[in-house]
């Protein structure tokens, strides 16, 4: 297939990756990069040969040579930067989260017309133990769903040589912390395996701060969770369970799993060597565990599937891996999590039958 030309927009430690891939992919050309730093932008355009260096979003926007962009930026730029690539017929991958809040999403599917939109939330979905996990549920092998859940805890290590950056734990900049840095992932991935099949409706959640002891592990001024917990009643008596956590006073505990009333499946997200996927089958003398499916994931694998599914989806004018619709699903989660928590109430769900018709372009 031709190449489809991209621009970059937003040259710090994402973008850079963003950029290296769509260089060295048959199915990318990177024809332009722009970054309200000037240097970072030419960095980035030397090091690759890209013809288009800009220090302003609206002189790349402009480029004829440029049909889809990627905003790899702070949460809180995307959004507006989003309606202008839009505006000017633009397709476009967004970074994760997709967006500061639910309302956002539902003004880019407004928006988005027949352009395609993808989202970055599905990059762990496009590895192999996730797509064995994904063909495992569609075939019916674990029956009824009664339980999705994730727990991945990371207790702190050494002290880092230098904090996050200042965005990452900032409500303000980033929407929140841990939930929408890592949760957006895991929920893409469990909701994704799943079939996106699941109808959230009620939500419990609490979160918590960086620890006292641990406070010089995150940037100054952070204001964000760095541990988030949460249940949400489904419809068809489905329980989805989430817990994610970074600088925790833990050992280090990850499992993620969906299970039915005839079998399970266990797998990890992070990419990674020696991964496993299991089926734990339930049997008339017992449950029998079928290792199907092992193996490594090359380095940088998550990334360049999303960046290589969404340059398939421009070109055969099909959904990408995450949708916009299903963007929204996520988001409207992430949102009535941390209205929870911050109630210390439950959280109902609007019935999606309920909720104003969006189009199913893209």
């Amino acid at each position: 297939m031709e190449p489809v030309r991209i621009g970059v927009i937003g040259c710090g430690v994402i973008g850079r990756q963003h950029a290296a891939i769509a260089a060295h992919s048959p199915l990318l050309a990177l024809v332009a990069v722009a970054d309200v730093r000037a240097d970072a932008a030419e960095q980035v355009a030397a090091a690759y040969g890209v013809p288009g260096c800009y220090s302003s979003v609206d002189e790349l926007l402009r480029d004829p040579s440029v049909e889809a962009v990627v905003l790899a930026l702070p949460t809180s730029g995307r959004y507006l930067l989003a309606h202008q690539a839009l505006a000017a017929g633009k397709h476009v991958l967004l970074e994760k989260p997709v967006a500061m809040n639910a309302a956002e999403v539902r003004t880019l599917l407004a928006a988005r017309g027949d352009l395609i939109v993808g989202c970055c939330s599905s990059r762990m979905r496009g590895l192999p133990a996730a797509q064995a996990a994904a063909a495992l549920v569609a075939e019916g092998r674990l029956g009824r769903l009664r339980l999705v859940r994730c727990r991945a805890v990371l207790g702190a290590g050494a002290p880092p040589q230098q904090p996050p950056p200042p965005w990452r734990l900032s409500k303000a900049l980033n929407g929140g912390g841990i939930l929408v840095n890592w949760g957006c992932y895991d929920l893409d991935f469990l909701l994704g395996i799943a079939g996106w099949r699941l109808r959230p409706r009620v939500v419990l959640a609490q979160t918590w701060n960086v620890p006292e002891v641990f406070a010089e592990y995150v940037a100054p001024g952070s204001d964000a969770e760095t541990h988030v917990i949460a249940l949400v009643l489904c419809d068809d008596g489905v329980v989805l369970s989430l817990e994610r956590g970074e600088f925790a006073a833990s050992a280090t505990d990850e499992a993620w799993q969906l299970l039915g009333d005839r079998g399970s499946v266990r797998l990890r997200m992070p990419a990674g060597h020696n991964k496993q996927v299991i089926f734990d089958e339930a049997t008339p003398t017992g449950v029998v565990s079928h290792v199907i499916w092992r193996g490594d994931d090359p380095p940088g694998a998550e990334h360049r599937s999303v960046l290589e599914d969404f340059a398939q989806a421009v070109r055969m004018r099909r959904a990408p891996r995450t949708t916009l619709e299903q963007a929204l699903v996520i988001q409207e989660l992430t949102d009535a999590i941390y209205a929870s928590a911050a109630q210390g109430a439950p959280v109902m769900l609007a019935d999606p039958a309920l909720r104003e018709p969006t189009s199913e372009g893209g």
